[in-house]
């Protein structure tokens, strides 16, 4: 669909439809979208356009506070379940739905903003720890590094803070606390993640990293897929993903597990390419976000990590 057709069906054919609609069923365009669609991301994403395309002053102050407290982080704990029922009453409210009668819409829309401003919230969590520096006079932040080796080579002790063994996870030079200047914490905690709990299949992608034609930096790569999948939940494309698989809130950890299945299928993708060198990186890194984003173009995308690895 062209600009001007998008926008002749947008502000002109759309509110008659809507009006039509309303007239023959009784229900109102989000009602519809909740009895109508399947649950997850179908549903929650057509609700977040139908909102975002609403013209009521209410509605549109309401998106505004949402969107507020979601950017300051505080749609947690009970302020969470407040915030929930002021935002369904003013739905109720403005369109004259009784919730009674209604009672599946009320859970239903409900649901749709926990998800909406939560993943708006998600965003702001990560970026604030993509927006801290790794301090090596943090205790927490020395655990984390030293948990790492740790996870990934049990057994092996480091010898010391500074040290080459470090290259042997896939990091530049003797110090790691260097390459994390791009994406701060937040490359560390990625890491991390996948390190521990998905510990058989974070070391069998690191034994692929050692390949002798093949191999590429483990923690290096760990970290520009951290910016990968920084990029994708900032321009929304993996909404699909946490609309799907979030049951509640969408938390920190499920974007670290997002993070954790891009590493384990991007290793694949690596493996199934079989480059030439560690120079084709980018190249093979642009074809990998691409296929990501095709599938994350179906709405009914659910990524799964396969643990039953197969031998190197």
């Amino acid at each position: 669909m062209n600009l001007s057709l998008g926008w002749f069906f947008v502000y002109c054919l759309r509110p008659l439809l809507k009006w039509f609609l309303r007239k023959t069923t009784g229900l109102c365009e989000l009602q519809r979208i909740c009895y109508g669609e399947v649950s997850g991301a179908p549903r929650i994403q057509r609700v977040e356009y139908s909102l975002g395309l609403s013209k009521s002053k209410q509605i549109r102050q309401l998106i505004d506070h949402l969107n507020d407290i979601a950017d300051h982080r505080r749609f947690t704990g009970a302020n969470e379940r407040e915030i929930l029922k002021g935002a369904v009453g003013t739905v109720l409210a403005v369109k004259k739905i009784n919730p009674k009668v209604h009672c599946q819409f009320v859970s239903a829309f409900g649901k749709c903003v926990e998800q909406i401003w939560g993943y708006r919230q998600l965003i702001a969590e990560v970026e604030a720890l993509r927006k801290t520096p790794f301090d090596e006079d943090s205790f927490e932040h020395e655990r984390m590094l030293y948990a790492l080796w740790d996870s990934l080579m049990p057994g092996e002790k480091l010898e010391g803070r500074v040290t080459k063994q470090w290259q042997d996870i896939g990091f530049q030079g003797d110090d790691p606390k260097t390459d994390f200047r791009g994406m701060g914490l937040l490359g560390l905690q990625n890491l991390l993640f996948f390190a521990t709990e998905y510990g058989p299949p974070a070391r069998h992608v690191l034994s692929h990293s050692h390949h002798p034609d093949y191999g590429y930096f483990f923690a290096i790569v760990g970290i520009n897929l951290t910016k990968m999948a920084w990029v994708l939940l900032r321009d929304g494309t993996a909404k699909t993903y946490f609309y799907n698989v979030s049951k509640s809130l969408p938390t920190l950890r499920l974007f670290h597990s997002f993070y954790s299945f891009l590493f384990y299928e991007f290793d694949r993708y690596w493996m199934g390419r079989r480059p030439k060198d560690i120079m084709e990186f980018a190249n093979v890194k642009d074809g990998f976000e691409k296929s990501i984003r095709v599938a994350l173009l179906d709405s009914r995308t659910v990524f799964r990590i396969a643990l039953n690895v197969e031998s190197v």
